[in-house]
């Protein structure tokens, strides 16, 4: 009995042994000829790894190749830390031979008891972050620099150049930086830059240094041009990740230049006349094209203080500034006033009221209401021309219920008033139109009543447009009828590529062509003429010396962080037979149109045909203007100018209205801001200062 138990035994461990064996060699069949190409992957080799540098930005320039945002030689003092880090530890070791315990300290360390103090003994040392050295090293190693200082002078520069062998891995190279050579200089046309983020870096690479990007004005709009390519280094490194060459290198390239249509010169006379206000924006335009020669907005901001990044000091104060100079007011909405009445006056010459008369008594009555016109004791019989010279609230108003709403809102639309121009700047308000579809759409329990109709022709109520919107209205009376959009951005060429956008005028609108005859058009010229012109115009302050122009003021009622306030207008054009140029000015809490906006617009006009004449517009370096919320009954005009003694009539108040419109406090002026890199405060080992810091000036 023991011996077949035995060899049973045998049989059973021998068919173990057989299948183990087969087991084992299916796996080594799968593993070396199933999964060969696996497993080669994964043994150690050389690879290539991809190192980005950013392109070259573009310069913008104005009209006439004045350079308004280029890039400066900036001088850097840079740390490659993998090398640094390599010679701590040769002298590390070399002092700790034989110490087995010996720790090296981390890289942080090694920066301010290693590199810093021979730093210091030059003169060039500086705080930094040191979470983000720390981080970059772990990042990329050698392979990107990481950037200590990048605010060395030349004088600097050069010294280290010379002395810099002292201290292997640090070293001084020259980057190109945006600059803005005149500092708050069309800062809202021009914006700013905010320096790229780790969420910038593609998949595609693990070392990276991004492009700054513009978040705000034409260095947004255009960023997709001015951008240079990027350049790209490849590196051959071994398994254990020591670089070996560089196998192919794509140099960065440069961005397209960008030229504006605004004259730096004209620009800078803009912005000096508006800084008499506290808080306004004015356009300047050729109606013959559309360009826009100046387009200010105060208060404003130096667009440096971004490059490379804004003090958290310095953000705050412009914050905290109450009169919003973020904010570009040039394309955003304001209570038109009386200057609406041009559009109203197109919109009764296309529908056959050119030769209209209105018996004006003082006042319009709506039911139990009345809305007044400004001189309330009646301006008696008026034709349009009459009209537009004394701004006659009930012309217009019969004008507009004559015709109906709608046929007012489908002229203004036509005007391009309620609806975005289409310039190539961000966050361009679209002004409101009541009665428009959009305005139905945001207002369903309001529905435009006579007495609202007749708002919209004196732009009170809820009417609101922009100083680019009017500046392209009148260009249109000016120049004949062609409405044509506003541009601020001319020309667009690539050292490579070539012009990328030309220099062409858009036609929007032929005035002419939608039913206004030529001598109706005739008229509403010849009524902004006497505005300017003759006694009892509302315009005479705006009219400069010896040359004859054609104009229209608007004060509109409104409320301004919680007072019961104006805006002041005045929109002119010059000159009378041959306009070349389109003046808008809107003035926040100002008294009147006549009284405030029109000298603003009368010191623009002087000092462009005085260039005219032949002499030189100043240009310099503009410091940024912070503003205030001052109440403005008039703006003074030197004593040497003789329409400072000469009688005119003080035109419309604003408050004819006031009757029966409730006024909306208008809520302070929104800044809707991408959130720009804000620059912590360092202390002396690299932290972060974790607290508040007083917002001084």
């Amino acid at each position: 009995m023991s011996r077949p138990r035995y060899r049973y035994r045998i049989y059973i461990l021998t068919l173990i042994i057989l299948v183990g064996c087969g087991v084992l060699l299916t796996q080594l069949y799968d593993f070396q000829i199933n999964r060969q190409d696996e497993f080669r992957a994964q043994v150690p080799t050389n690879y290539e790894v991809h190192v980005r540098e950013p392109g070259v930005r573009g310069e913008i320039t104005d009209r006439n190749g004045v350079v308004l945002a280029k890039n400066n030689r900036n001088y850097q003092l840079i740390f490659n830390l993998k090398e640094i880090h390599q010679d701590f530890l040769q002298h590390f070791w070399e002092q700790h031979k034989g110490d087995k315990e010996a720790q090296p300290p981390g890289i942080v360390d090694i920066i301010n008891n290693w590199v810093r103090p021979k730093l210091a003994q030059q003169g060039i040392d500086a705080k930094y972050s040191a979470n983000a050295l720390e981080a970059h090293y772990k990042t990329h190693g050698g392979l990107v620099p990481y950037v200590f200082r990048d605010d060395l002078s030349y004088d600097q520069f050069a010294h280290f150049a010379e002395h810099n062998l002292e201290l292997p891995g640090v070293y001084v190279t020259v980057n190109p930086r945006r600059i803005y050579p005149f500092g708050a200089l069309a800062s809202h046309s021009l914006g700013y830059l905010k320096q790229w983020e780790k969420g910038d870096v593609p998949p595609d690479f693990k070392h990276y240094t991004g492009d700054p990007k513009g978040i705000s004005g034409v260095e947004a709009t255009m960023d997709q041009y001015m951008r240079g390519n990027e350049g790209i280094r490849t590196i051959l490194k071994n398994e254990k990740g020591k670089n070996l060459r560089v196998v192919d290198y794509v140099k960065p390239s440069q961005g397209s230049e960008v030229q504006l249509t605004l004259d730096a010169r004209i620009q800078y006379l803009t912005e000096t006349v508006l800084r008499r206000a506290g808080r306004a924006a004015a356009v300047v335009m050729d109606p013959r094209n559309g360009e826009v020669l100046a387009m200010a907005s105060v208060p404003d901001f130096n667009p440096n203080d971004f490059i490379p990044n804004i003090s958290a000091k310095r953000y705050a104060f412009y914050r905290e500034n109450k009169s919003a100079p973020f904010l570009n007011r040039a394309i955003s909405n304001f209570p038109p006033g009386s200057t609406f009445k041009i559009p109203a006056a197109i919109a009764g010459s296309i529908h056959d009221l050119h030769g209209m008369h209105c018996n004006c008594v003082g006042f319009t009555p709506y039911g139990k209401a009345k809305i007044r016109c400004w001189k309330t004791w009646g301006h008696g019989v008026l034709d349009l021309e009459e009209a537009i010279q004394r701004s006659c609230n009930p012309y217009f108003m019969k004008i507009a219920n004559t015709i109906g709403t709608q046929k007012m809102v489908d002229t203004y639309q036509m005007l391009g008033l309620g609806q975005a121009s289409g310039i190539r700047l961000p966050k361009e308000s679209e002004g409101i139109v009541p009665g428009s579809a959009q305005w139905r759409r945001d207002n369903r329990n309001k529905s435009m009543t006579p007495a609202l109709t007749g708002m919209l022709s004196i732009g009170q109520g809820d009417s609101e447009a922009t100083p680019l919107q009017m500046a392209a209205v009148v260009s249109a009376v000016a120049n004949g009828g062609k409405l044509y959009q506003p541009r601020i951005v001319r020309k667009v060429s690539h050292p490579d590529l070539g012009i990328q956008i030309s220099n062409k005028p858009k036609l929007k609108a032929n005035l002419i062509q939608q039913g206004l005859a030529p001598n109706h058009l005739e008229s509403i010229r010849k009524g902004m003429f006497l505005a300017a012109n003759k006694v009892g115009g509302t315009a005479r302050r705006a009219a400069p010396d010896e040359v004859e122009i054609g104009a229209k003021t608007g004060t509109a009622q409104t409320s301004d962080l919680g007072i019961k306030t104006h805006v002041a207008w005045t929109v002119a054009f010059a000159p009378y037979d041959n306009p070349r140029y389109v003046v808008a000015v809107a003035v926040k809490r100002g008294g009147s149109g006549g009284k405030v906006a029109g000298p603003l617009v009368k010191l623009i006009l002087t000092g462009l045909f005085a260039q005219e004449a032949g002499d030189t517009l100043p240009l310099k370096k503009q410091t940024p203007y912070v503003g205030n919320t001052d109440l403005i009954e008039e703006i003074s005009l030197p004593d040497d100018n003789p329409l400072a003694a000469a009688f005119m009539a003080d035109g419309e108040t604003g408050d004819e209205a006031s009757s029966i419109v409730i006024i909306h406090p208008e809520p302070e002026e929104p800044e809707e801001l991408p959130q720009p890199t804000i620059r912590a405060e360092i202390d002396s080992r690299g932290s972060v200062i974790p607290r508040a810091i007083p917002i001084q000036e």
